[in-house]
């Protein structure tokens, strides 16, 4: 678990003292997750603010790298949800632009927006992981279906906040969630867990206090994810100490074995009898007074404020690493 000293490093009070400069929190973009970004956006610059950060607000769109240098930032904190923003393409673009940021760098981002790579990366690093297929057509759909038996998941591969995505327990409706899912580009089958579905938030090399969700809808999408206040939250969650150890272990080697840095979210499922099972990587999660990653941080005693500032803080030792 995080110590709070640890997250809380660095800490100042006011903008003059930060070694920072002018900080660019990149929020919005033109991805399925624009609206979910503005509001993690949002909340991030509210929290650097607070900790006396000389940070602005900058809606991405493709002229980023241009607005960014025109208005001379230092440094960028990422906060773009999905493809464009999350997965390795803005990345690389700053990457070549010299401009430091937060988060993970292309590949690692490239690889956790794929959700397939990303389970054949964990299981060959010995992080369970449902059974799935990558489908291009209804027919290896129906397939994939039969092969890995129902209940399954079928969802884009590459798409966050639950976009696309379908709990399938019928042959049924196998052809209207391959539809819906195929709209975002290629297609994953995958087998339903049927257990608590839990996250473990990983900040500064860390794996924060485990949370775990429970919808009153069908399963915990888009709206339980950012605007139901039925959305049922437990930080910890009731789970025998050495399964909440073990998930927390395999999140800091899902996410090691993603190369991904600074911070992220790690996902999980159990199945039936209580096993975890990695479900993929998120490594600009969601920041929103709904979000998860805050919550785990709190428990661990560690303020919002805190927590972007040291996010923002793991920069430094990039501009250092380049020069």
């Amino acid at each position: 678990m995080v110590s709070e000293a640890a997250v809380n490093t660095p800490r100042t009070t006011s903008a003059s003292q930060h070694p920072f400069g002018k900080v660019a929190v990149v929020m919005g973009g033109w991805s399925a997750e624009r609206e979910v970004s503005l509001m993690s956006g949002h909340c991030v610059l509210e929290g650097l603010i607070a900790a006396g950060v000389d940070a602005h607000a900058v809606d991405a769109d493709r002229h980023i790298i241009a607005e960014l240098r025109a208005r001379e930032f230092d440094r960028a904190f990422l906060i773009l949800h999905g493809r464009g923003g999350e997965d390795g393409q803005l990345q690389g673009a700053l990457d070549l632009a010299g401009i430091p940021y937060t988060g993970s760098g292309v590949l690692a981002s490239a690889l956790s927006m794929d959700k397939h790579r990303a389970k054949l990366l964990a299981a060959n690093a010995g992080v369970k992981t449902p059974a799935a297929v990558c489908v291009s057509s209804l027919d290896e759909a129906m397939a994939a279906v039969e092969s890995i038996g129902l209940p399954v998941v079928i969802k884009p591969t590459q798409e966050g906040s639950s976009i696309g995505v379908s709990m399938v327990r019928s042959a049924n409706d196998v052809a209207d969630a391959y539809a819906l899912a195929s709209e975002y580009g290629t297609v994953l089958v995958e087998q339903m867990m049927l257990g608590m579905e839990v996250t473990a938030a990983i900040a500064v090399g860390q794996a924060l206090p485990l949370v775990s969700m429970r919808a009153e809808t069908e399963f915990y999408d888009y709206h339980a994810k950012y605007f139901a206040e039925d959305t049922q939250y437990e930080c910890p969650p009731a789970l025998a100490p050495a399964v909440q150890a073990q998930i927390q272990k395999d999140a800091l080697t899902v996410f090691n074995a993603l190369g991904c840095r600074h911070w992220g979210r790690v996902d999980f499922m159990l199945d039936e009898h209580g096993q975890p099972h990695f479900i993929e990587c998120n490594t600009a999660p969601g920041m929103t007074t709904h979000s998860l990653v805050p919550m785990a941080a709190a428990e661990a005693g560690v303020s919002f404020s805190d927590l972007v500032v040291s996010i923002l803080a793991e920069t430094l030792a990039e501009t250092e690493r380049a020069s």
